[in-house]
């Protein structure tokens, strides 16, 4: 009886011995199998034996057709600049209105507070465009921002044609001067109404006022 659980006892251990070793040659393979990390390729910029020129940058076919805007547009314009490349229009206006309701608003809010909808879920607070560090912010700073993106605000090169980026900015600066225009800086019709403001017009006895009450 103790010969038999002696010989079980060898046999299951030379199993367990044998069950180690290969798991061992297997995991030894598969350690030193490192053909994704040590796969033939080129870092940017390395030499490279493969090529004549001993480069492994390549230069661009001929005619190949650049995706996007070039940075010498006619409407490119750098980023510590000032300068308007386009004229600031009625027109261009409205359509920069528009572009910023539909791409801007969503973080901004409609008075560029920064009090958008993705706020009001939680998500990160923007700046409002009101404070003096954007007010002094050149124009080409808000373009750069908004082909480029940001922080957590992604470039919009790809939804934004440059055209209306500016337009953007342009209703972005209209927006900061309905809070912070001088008075003296505004149109005589205007500067008109804010100095000397239309008198309410007299409550007569018995007629509604707004909500349906009565005198």
């Amino acid at each position: 009886m103790m010969t038999s659980l002696v010989r079980a006892g060898l046999h299951s251990l030379t199993l367990k011995s044998l069950c180690g070793a290969a798991c061992s040659v297997l995991l030894a393979g598969c350690s030193l199998k490192q053909d994704m990390a040590l796969q033939p390729k080129n870092r940017p910029l390395s030499p490279s034996d493969f090529f004549t020129d001993g480069r492994s940058e390549r230069p661009l076919v001929e005619n190949t057709v650049s995706r996007g805007s070039y940075a010498d547009d006619a409407l490119f314009v750098a980023k510590d600049a000032n300068n308007f490349p386009l004229p600031v229009t009625q027109e261009l206006l409205e359509r920069g209105e528009g572009r910023y309701k539909i791409f801007c608003t969503p973080c901004h809010g409609l008075q560029g507070d920064g009090n958008g909808m993705i706020v009001m879920r939680g998500m990160k607070h923007p700046p409002t465009f009101h404070q003096d560090r954007l007010r002094q912010s050149p124009n080409g700073y808000f373009y750069d921002i908004i082909t480029n993106g940001f922080g957590a605000m992604y470039g919009y090169s790809a939804q934004i044609p440059p055209r209306d980026r500016w337009a953007i900015v342009a209703y972005v600066r209209a927006l900061q001067l309905s809070r912070n225009a001088r008075v003296a800086e505004l149109p005589a019709d205007v500067r008109e109404k804010v100095m000397h403001p239309p008198a309410a017009k007299p409550q007569v006895a018995g007629e509604e006022k707004p909500g349906g009450a009565k005198e």
